[in-house]
Protein backbone atom coordinates (compact mmCIF):
# COMPACT_ATOMS: atom_id res chain seq x y z
CA UNK A 1 0.00 0.00 0.00
CA UNK A 2 0.92 3.63 -0.55
CA UNK A 3 2.26 5.59 2.64
CA UNK A 4 1.76 9.09 2.75
CA UNK A 5 4.10 11.26 4.98
CA UNK A 6 2.14 13.77 7.18
CA UNK A 7 4.08 16.62 7.09
CA UNK A 8 4.21 19.12 9.53
CA UNK A 9 6.17 21.34 8.15
CA UNK A 10 4.25 21.75 5.18
CA UNK A 11 0.78 22.20 7.20
CA UNK A 12 2.60 24.69 9.75
CA UNK A 13 3.92 26.70 6.94
CA UNK A 14 -0.09 27.39 5.88
CA UNK A 15 -0.81 27.74 9.15
CA UNK A 16 1.75 30.41 10.10
CA UNK A 17 0.96 32.25 6.71
CA UNK A 18 -2.38 32.11 7.71
CA UNK A 19 -1.81 34.06 10.70
CA UNK A 20 0.23 35.95 9.36
CA UNK A 21 -2.44 37.93 7.30
CA UNK A 22 -4.49 38.00 9.99
CA UNK A 23 -2.34 39.94 11.74
CA UNK A 24 -1.21 41.99 9.04
CA UNK A 25 -4.93 42.69 9.26
CA UNK A 26 -5.53 43.49 12.11
CA UNK A 27 -2.25 45.77 12.23
CA UNK A 28 -3.84 47.75 9.20
CA UNK A 29 -6.65 48.48 11.24
CA UNK A 30 -5.29 50.19 13.90
CA UNK A 31 -4.74 47.35 16.34
CA UNK A 32 -1.79 46.63 18.16
CA UNK A 33 0.04 43.43 17.33
CA UNK A 34 -0.70 39.83 19.25
CA UNK A 35 2.03 40.06 22.39
CA UNK A 36 3.67 36.75 23.65
CA UNK A 37 5.86 36.72 26.68
CA UNK A 38 8.01 33.40 26.85
CA UNK A 39 9.94 32.93 30.34
CA UNK A 40 12.96 30.39 30.75
CA UNK A 41 15.06 30.11 34.07
CA UNK A 42 18.01 28.63 33.53
CA UNK A 43 20.45 27.09 30.98
CA UNK A 44 18.91 24.38 30.11
CA UNK A 45 21.03 23.79 26.15
CA UNK A 46 17.54 22.18 24.50
CA UNK A 47 14.98 25.05 26.11
CA UNK A 48 17.32 27.81 24.81
CA UNK A 49 16.98 26.39 21.55
CA UNK A 50 13.25 26.06 21.95
CA UNK A 51 12.77 29.58 23.09
CA UNK A 52 14.54 30.43 20.06
CA UNK A 53 12.80 28.52 17.37
CA UNK A 54 9.37 30.34 19.09
CA UNK A 55 11.16 33.61 19.24
CA UNK A 56 11.63 33.69 15.56
CA UNK A 57 8.57 31.89 14.80
CA UNK A 58 6.82 35.08 16.24
CA UNK A 59 8.32 37.79 14.12
CA UNK A 60 7.92 35.93 11.16
CA UNK A 61 4.06 36.05 11.81
CA UNK A 62 4.17 39.69 13.10
CA UNK A 63 3.42 38.52 16.88
CA UNK A 64 5.46 40.84 19.45
CA UNK A 65 7.89 38.48 21.56
CA UNK A 66 9.21 39.78 24.61
CA UNK A 67 11.75 36.68 26.23
CA UNK A 68 12.62 37.26 30.16
CA UNK A 69 15.99 34.77 30.72
CA UNK A 70 16.31 34.23 34.56
CA UNK A 71 19.31 32.57 36.16
CA UNK A 72 18.64 29.28 37.48
CA UNK A 73 18.90 31.10 40.89
CA UNK A 74 16.06 32.74 40.48
CA UNK A 75 13.34 32.17 43.79
CA UNK A 76 10.15 30.83 43.34
CA UNK A 77 8.42 34.18 44.73
CA UNK A 78 10.64 35.70 42.45
CA UNK A 79 9.03 34.08 39.15
CA UNK A 80 5.54 34.33 40.39
CA UNK A 81 6.07 38.07 41.22
CA UNK A 82 7.18 38.57 37.17
CA UNK A 83 4.09 36.18 36.48
CA UNK A 84 1.73 38.65 38.33
CA UNK A 85 3.29 41.56 36.46
CA UNK A 86 3.11 40.03 33.46
CA UNK A 87 -0.84 38.69 34.10
CA UNK A 88 -1.74 42.51 34.51
CA UNK A 89 -0.01 43.63 31.39
CA UNK A 90 -2.52 44.53 29.01
CA UNK A 91 0.36 44.18 25.77
CA UNK A 92 0.72 40.84 26.78
CA UNK A 93 -1.86 37.91 25.28
CA UNK A 94 -0.09 34.85 26.12
CA UNK A 95 2.73 33.90 28.56
CA UNK A 96 4.86 30.33 28.22
CA UNK A 97 7.53 29.29 31.11
CA UNK A 98 8.98 26.92 29.18
CA UNK A 99 9.81 23.72 31.17
CA UNK A 100 11.17 21.85 32.83
CA UNK A 101 11.72 24.50 35.87
CA UNK A 102 14.97 24.26 38.25
CA UNK A 103 13.76 21.56 41.23
CA UNK A 104 13.25 24.08 43.87
CA UNK A 105 10.72 25.74 41.67
CA UNK A 106 6.82 23.93 41.73
CA UNK A 107 5.99 23.40 38.17
CA UNK A 108 2.33 23.15 39.48
CA UNK A 109 2.11 26.18 41.03
CA UNK A 110 3.48 28.08 38.46
CA UNK A 111 1.44 27.27 35.61
CA UNK A 112 -1.43 27.80 37.77
CA UNK A 113 -0.79 31.22 38.83
CA UNK A 114 -0.96 32.38 34.59
CA UNK A 115 -4.28 33.48 34.29
CA UNK A 116 -6.05 31.00 31.78
CA UNK A 117 -6.68 33.47 29.41
CA UNK A 118 -3.39 33.77 28.49
CA UNK A 119 -2.30 30.15 29.18
CA UNK A 120 -1.22 29.62 25.57
CA UNK A 121 0.28 26.54 26.56
CA UNK A 122 -3.08 25.41 27.75
CA UNK A 123 -1.68 23.56 30.42
CA UNK A 124 -3.40 25.20 33.06
CA UNK A 125 -6.27 23.43 35.04
CA UNK A 126 -9.01 25.46 34.08
CA UNK A 127 -8.16 24.86 30.21
CA UNK A 128 -7.85 21.30 30.68
CA UNK A 129 -10.85 21.42 32.48
CA UNK A 130 -12.66 22.88 29.55
CA UNK A 131 -11.73 20.08 27.18
CA UNK A 132 -12.76 17.53 30.04
CA UNK A 133 -16.46 19.11 29.41
CA UNK A 134 -16.18 20.02 25.73
CA UNK A 135 -15.75 23.19 25.17
CA UNK A 136 -12.29 23.95 24.49
CA UNK A 137 -10.98 27.51 24.76
CA UNK A 138 -6.68 26.98 24.66
CA UNK A 139 -6.16 23.80 24.21
CA UNK A 140 -2.33 22.11 24.72
CA UNK A 141 -0.09 22.93 21.74
CA UNK A 142 0.95 19.55 20.75
CA UNK A 143 -2.32 17.60 20.33
CA UNK A 144 -4.05 20.85 18.77
CA UNK A 145 -1.22 20.52 16.34
CA UNK A 146 -1.68 17.00 15.74
CA UNK A 147 -5.40 17.07 15.76
CA UNK A 148 -4.68 19.70 13.00
CA UNK A 149 -2.17 16.96 10.79
CA UNK A 150 -5.41 14.52 11.43
CA UNK A 151 -7.83 16.79 9.57
CA UNK A 152 -5.14 16.71 6.67
CA UNK A 153 -5.45 13.41 6.21
CA UNK A 154 -9.00 13.77 5.15
CA UNK A 155 -10.04 10.65 6.78
CA UNK A 156 -13.42 10.58 9.03
CA UNK A 157 -11.95 9.54 12.71
CA UNK A 158 -15.76 9.00 14.28
CA UNK A 159 -15.58 5.14 15.44
CA UNK A 160 -11.54 5.00 14.70
CA UNK A 161 -9.65 3.17 17.77
CA UNK A 162 -7.27 5.07 19.03
CA UNK A 163 -4.15 4.12 21.21
CA UNK A 164 -2.06 6.77 22.96
CA UNK A 165 1.33 5.71 24.41
CA UNK A 166 2.46 7.80 27.07
CA UNK A 167 0.26 9.57 29.84
CA UNK A 168 2.19 12.71 30.13
CA UNK A 169 -0.27 16.27 31.29
CA UNK A 170 1.92 17.82 28.15
CA UNK A 171 0.69 15.26 25.25
CA UNK A 172 -0.67 11.82 26.39
CA UNK A 173 -3.74 13.23 28.42
CA UNK A 174 -4.72 15.72 26.81
CA UNK A 175 -4.01 13.87 23.49
CA UNK A 176 -6.67 11.71 24.81
CA UNK A 177 -9.30 13.80 25.10
CA UNK A 178 -8.96 15.58 21.94
CA UNK A 179 -9.42 11.78 20.15
CA UNK A 180 -12.47 11.61 22.32
CA UNK A 181 -13.85 14.44 21.13
CA UNK A 182 -13.89 13.52 17.85
CA UNK A 183 -15.64 10.84 18.97
CA UNK A 184 -12.70 7.92 18.73
CA UNK A 185 -12.80 5.10 21.21
CA UNK A 186 -9.50 5.74 23.35
CA UNK A 187 -6.85 3.28 25.23
CA UNK A 188 -4.10 5.27 26.79
CA UNK A 189 -0.92 2.86 27.57
CA UNK A 190 2.13 3.37 29.88
CA UNK A 191 4.78 1.51 31.76
CA UNK A 192 2.36 -0.62 33.48
CA UNK A 193 0.24 -1.36 30.55
CA UNK A 194 0.22 -5.05 29.85
CA UNK A 195 -0.44 -6.30 26.07
CA UNK A 196 1.08 -3.55 24.56
CA UNK A 197 1.72 -5.22 21.23
CA UNK A 198 -1.09 -6.22 20.65
CA UNK A 199 -3.25 -3.09 21.77
CA UNK A 200 -1.23 -1.17 18.99
CA UNK A 201 -2.04 -3.92 16.25
CA UNK A 202 -5.63 -3.17 16.46
CA UNK A 203 -5.20 0.34 16.24
CA UNK A 204 -6.74 2.55 13.44
CA UNK A 205 -4.55 5.61 15.31
CA UNK A 206 -1.51 5.55 17.09
CA UNK A 207 0.18 8.20 19.27
CA UNK A 208 3.46 7.43 20.40
CA UNK A 209 4.93 10.34 23.19
CA UNK A 210 7.37 8.20 25.87
CA UNK A 211 11.01 9.50 24.40
CA UNK A 212 12.38 5.83 24.05
CA UNK A 213 13.90 5.90 20.36
CA UNK A 214 12.27 3.45 17.65
CA UNK A 215 10.79 1.65 20.93
CA UNK A 216 7.50 0.59 18.76
CA UNK A 217 9.02 -1.34 15.79
CA UNK A 218 7.07 -1.20 12.38
CA UNK A 219 5.75 -4.86 12.39
CA UNK A 220 3.03 -3.86 15.32
CA UNK A 221 1.70 -1.39 12.94
CA UNK A 222 -1.22 -2.47 11.87
CA UNK A 223 -2.58 -1.99 7.70
CA UNK A 224 -4.01 1.21 7.17
CA UNK A 225 -2.75 3.23 10.54
CA UNK A 226 -2.15 6.49 11.19
CA UNK A 227 1.05 6.91 12.99
CA UNK A 228 1.81 10.05 14.52
CA UNK A 229 5.03 9.70 16.21
CA UNK A 230 6.13 12.54 19.06
CA UNK A 231 9.42 11.58 19.81
CA UNK A 232 12.79 13.09 19.56
CA UNK A 233 15.59 11.32 20.52
CA UNK A 234 19.19 11.47 19.49
CA UNK A 235 21.23 8.20 18.32
CA UNK A 236 24.82 7.86 19.43
CA UNK A 237 25.65 8.39 15.80
CA UNK A 238 24.06 11.90 15.77
CA UNK A 239 20.96 10.75 14.30
CA UNK A 240 17.45 11.91 15.02
CA UNK A 241 14.70 9.06 15.16
CA UNK A 242 11.29 9.33 16.66
CA UNK A 243 10.10 6.89 18.97
CA UNK A 244 8.47 4.33 16.31
CA UNK A 245 11.02 2.59 13.62
CA UNK A 246 9.68 4.62 10.61
CA UNK A 247 11.12 2.47 7.64
CA UNK A 248 9.48 -0.59 8.66
CA UNK A 249 6.14 0.62 10.14
CA UNK A 250 5.75 3.42 6.73
CA UNK A 251 5.11 0.14 4.82
CA UNK A 252 2.19 -0.54 6.90
CA UNK A 253 0.87 2.65 7.89
CA UNK A 254 -1.32 4.79 5.58
CA UNK A 255 -0.04 8.24 7.00
CA UNK A 256 2.92 8.20 9.11
CA UNK A 257 4.50 11.81 10.64
CA UNK A 258 8.38 11.73 10.25
CA UNK A 259 11.22 12.59 12.64
CA UNK A 260 12.35 15.60 12.45
CA UNK A 261 9.62 18.08 10.33
CA UNK A 262 6.75 16.29 11.55
CA UNK A 263 4.85 17.10 15.17
CA UNK A 264 7.23 19.33 16.31
CA UNK A 265 6.80 22.24 13.87
CA UNK A 266 2.97 22.12 14.55
CA UNK A 267 3.40 22.77 18.14
CA UNK A 268 4.88 26.15 17.51
CA UNK A 269 2.24 26.85 15.12
CA UNK A 270 -0.30 25.92 17.77
CA UNK A 271 1.39 28.10 20.00
CA UNK A 272 1.26 31.02 17.57
CA UNK A 273 -2.51 30.35 17.21
CA UNK A 274 -3.46 30.14 20.15
CA UNK A 275 -1.54 33.41 20.78
CA UNK A 276 -3.34 34.63 18.05
CA UNK A 277 -7.09 33.26 19.53
CA UNK A 278 -5.95 34.93 23.14
CA UNK A 279 -5.51 38.23 21.55
CA UNK A 280 -9.11 38.37 19.96
CA UNK A 281 -10.25 37.67 23.68
CA UNK A 282 -8.36 40.61 24.68
CA UNK A 283 -9.13 43.22 22.18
Amino acid sequence: MTTNILSGKIISTQLRQTIKQQVQKNVEQGFRPPGLAVVLVGDNPASEIYVRNKHKACNEVGILSKTFDLPATTSQVELLKLLDKLNADKEIDGILVQLPLPDHIDSDLVIERIVPDKDVDGFHPYNVGRLVLRMPLLRSCTPKGIMTMLEQTGIDLVGLDAVIIGQSNIVGRPMALELLMARCTITVCHSKTRNLKEKVKNADIVVVAIGQAEFITGDWIKKGAIVIDVGMNRLENGKLVGDVEFATASKHASWITPVPGGVGPMTIASLLENTWLAFQKHI
